[in-house]
């Protein structure tokens, strides 16, 4: 059967080479390359780095196909191979020699003017304030109240975002097979005018986290997903949880997780 295959590459000399190469290869070996993104193709390949990689699953909503990255930037964390692997890729696809890694994703609710908008992350939802000020936030786990966070903001991750921001906020990295989200505090103030938690705190699938604005002045909210942001001038309430959508990146072999931890941070 033959494998219809997509390919989402950034800009930069190197990225287009590789893309030029594995295109050639792939053509040689009898894939069909599709001239554009389709939700019914077979493998979506990324060339880039981390960013390129989330560019691509925003831009096409999450595809359900499977993805494999081709690490052209820097870290490189969900990418998969190097250019020079072009022909260990095709050998594994082709033979069927790779597994896929679910991944889940984060979302947000937020409740303004009466409306609902819904953004959804792989790797984590912010919640801060606008132009550099500090926020003041009711914070509920379950529908139980834990406390008034005052401070930059929050940051909430899935396992997979737990390396990226969240990991720089010193958060814990978590193993993508374990099913929690991650809360971490942004410069939280502790003080004896505002007492708040100053470490992350872990939340099962099953639970979420409400938030009501506690600001008297500007009530004002950035939310950030992946690095895309909206701002919200007023904002009631919002929910932080799981969300159903899913990606599922293709894994060789020898893929292990905390052996890319090690080569990528120690």
């Amino acid at each position: 059967m033959e494998k219809n295959i997509c390919i989402y590459t950034n800009n930069t000399h190197t990225s287009l080479n590789t893309e030029r190469i594995l295109k050639k290869k792939l053509d040689n070996t009898g894939f069909n390359i599709l001239p554009g993104y389709c939700d019914k193709a077979d493998l979506l390949v990324c060339i880039g780095g981390d960013g390129t990689f989330l560019e691509a699953i925003h831009k096409y909503d999450f595809p359900q196909m499977p993805i494999i990255g081709i690490n052209t930037g820097h870290l490189g964390f969900f990418q998969e191979i190097m250019p020079a692997q072009l022909d260990d890729l095709i050998f594994n696809y082709s033979h069927e020699q790779y597994t896929l890694q679910p991944l889940s994703t984060v979302k947000i609710d937020v409740k303004s003017e009466g409306r609902v908008y819904e953004h959804t992350g792989l790797n984590e939802v912010i919640i801060r304030g606008m132009d550099s000020y500090s926020v003041h936030l009711n914070m509920s786990i379950g529908g139980s109240f834990i406390e008034r966070f005052s401070g930059d903001g929050l940051l909430v991750a899935t396992p997979a975002g737990s390396t990226a921001y969240n990991y720089s906020l010193g958060g814990s990295i978590v193993d993508p097979r374990i099913n929690l989200l991650q809360v971490t505090p942004m410069a939280p103030m502790n003080t004896t005018a505002y007492r708040a938690f100053t470490s992350s705190i872990l939340l099962p699938s099953e639970l979420s986290l409400g938030i009501i604005p506690d600001m008297e002045q500007d009530a004002s909210i950035c939310v950030v997903y992946d690095g895309y942001s909206k701002e919200y001038p007023t904002v009631e309430e919002m929910t932080v949880g799981f969300s159903d959508t899913k990606i599922n990146l293709m894994r060789f072999k020898n893929y292990d997780f905390w052996t890319k931890v090690k080569s990528k941070f120690l």
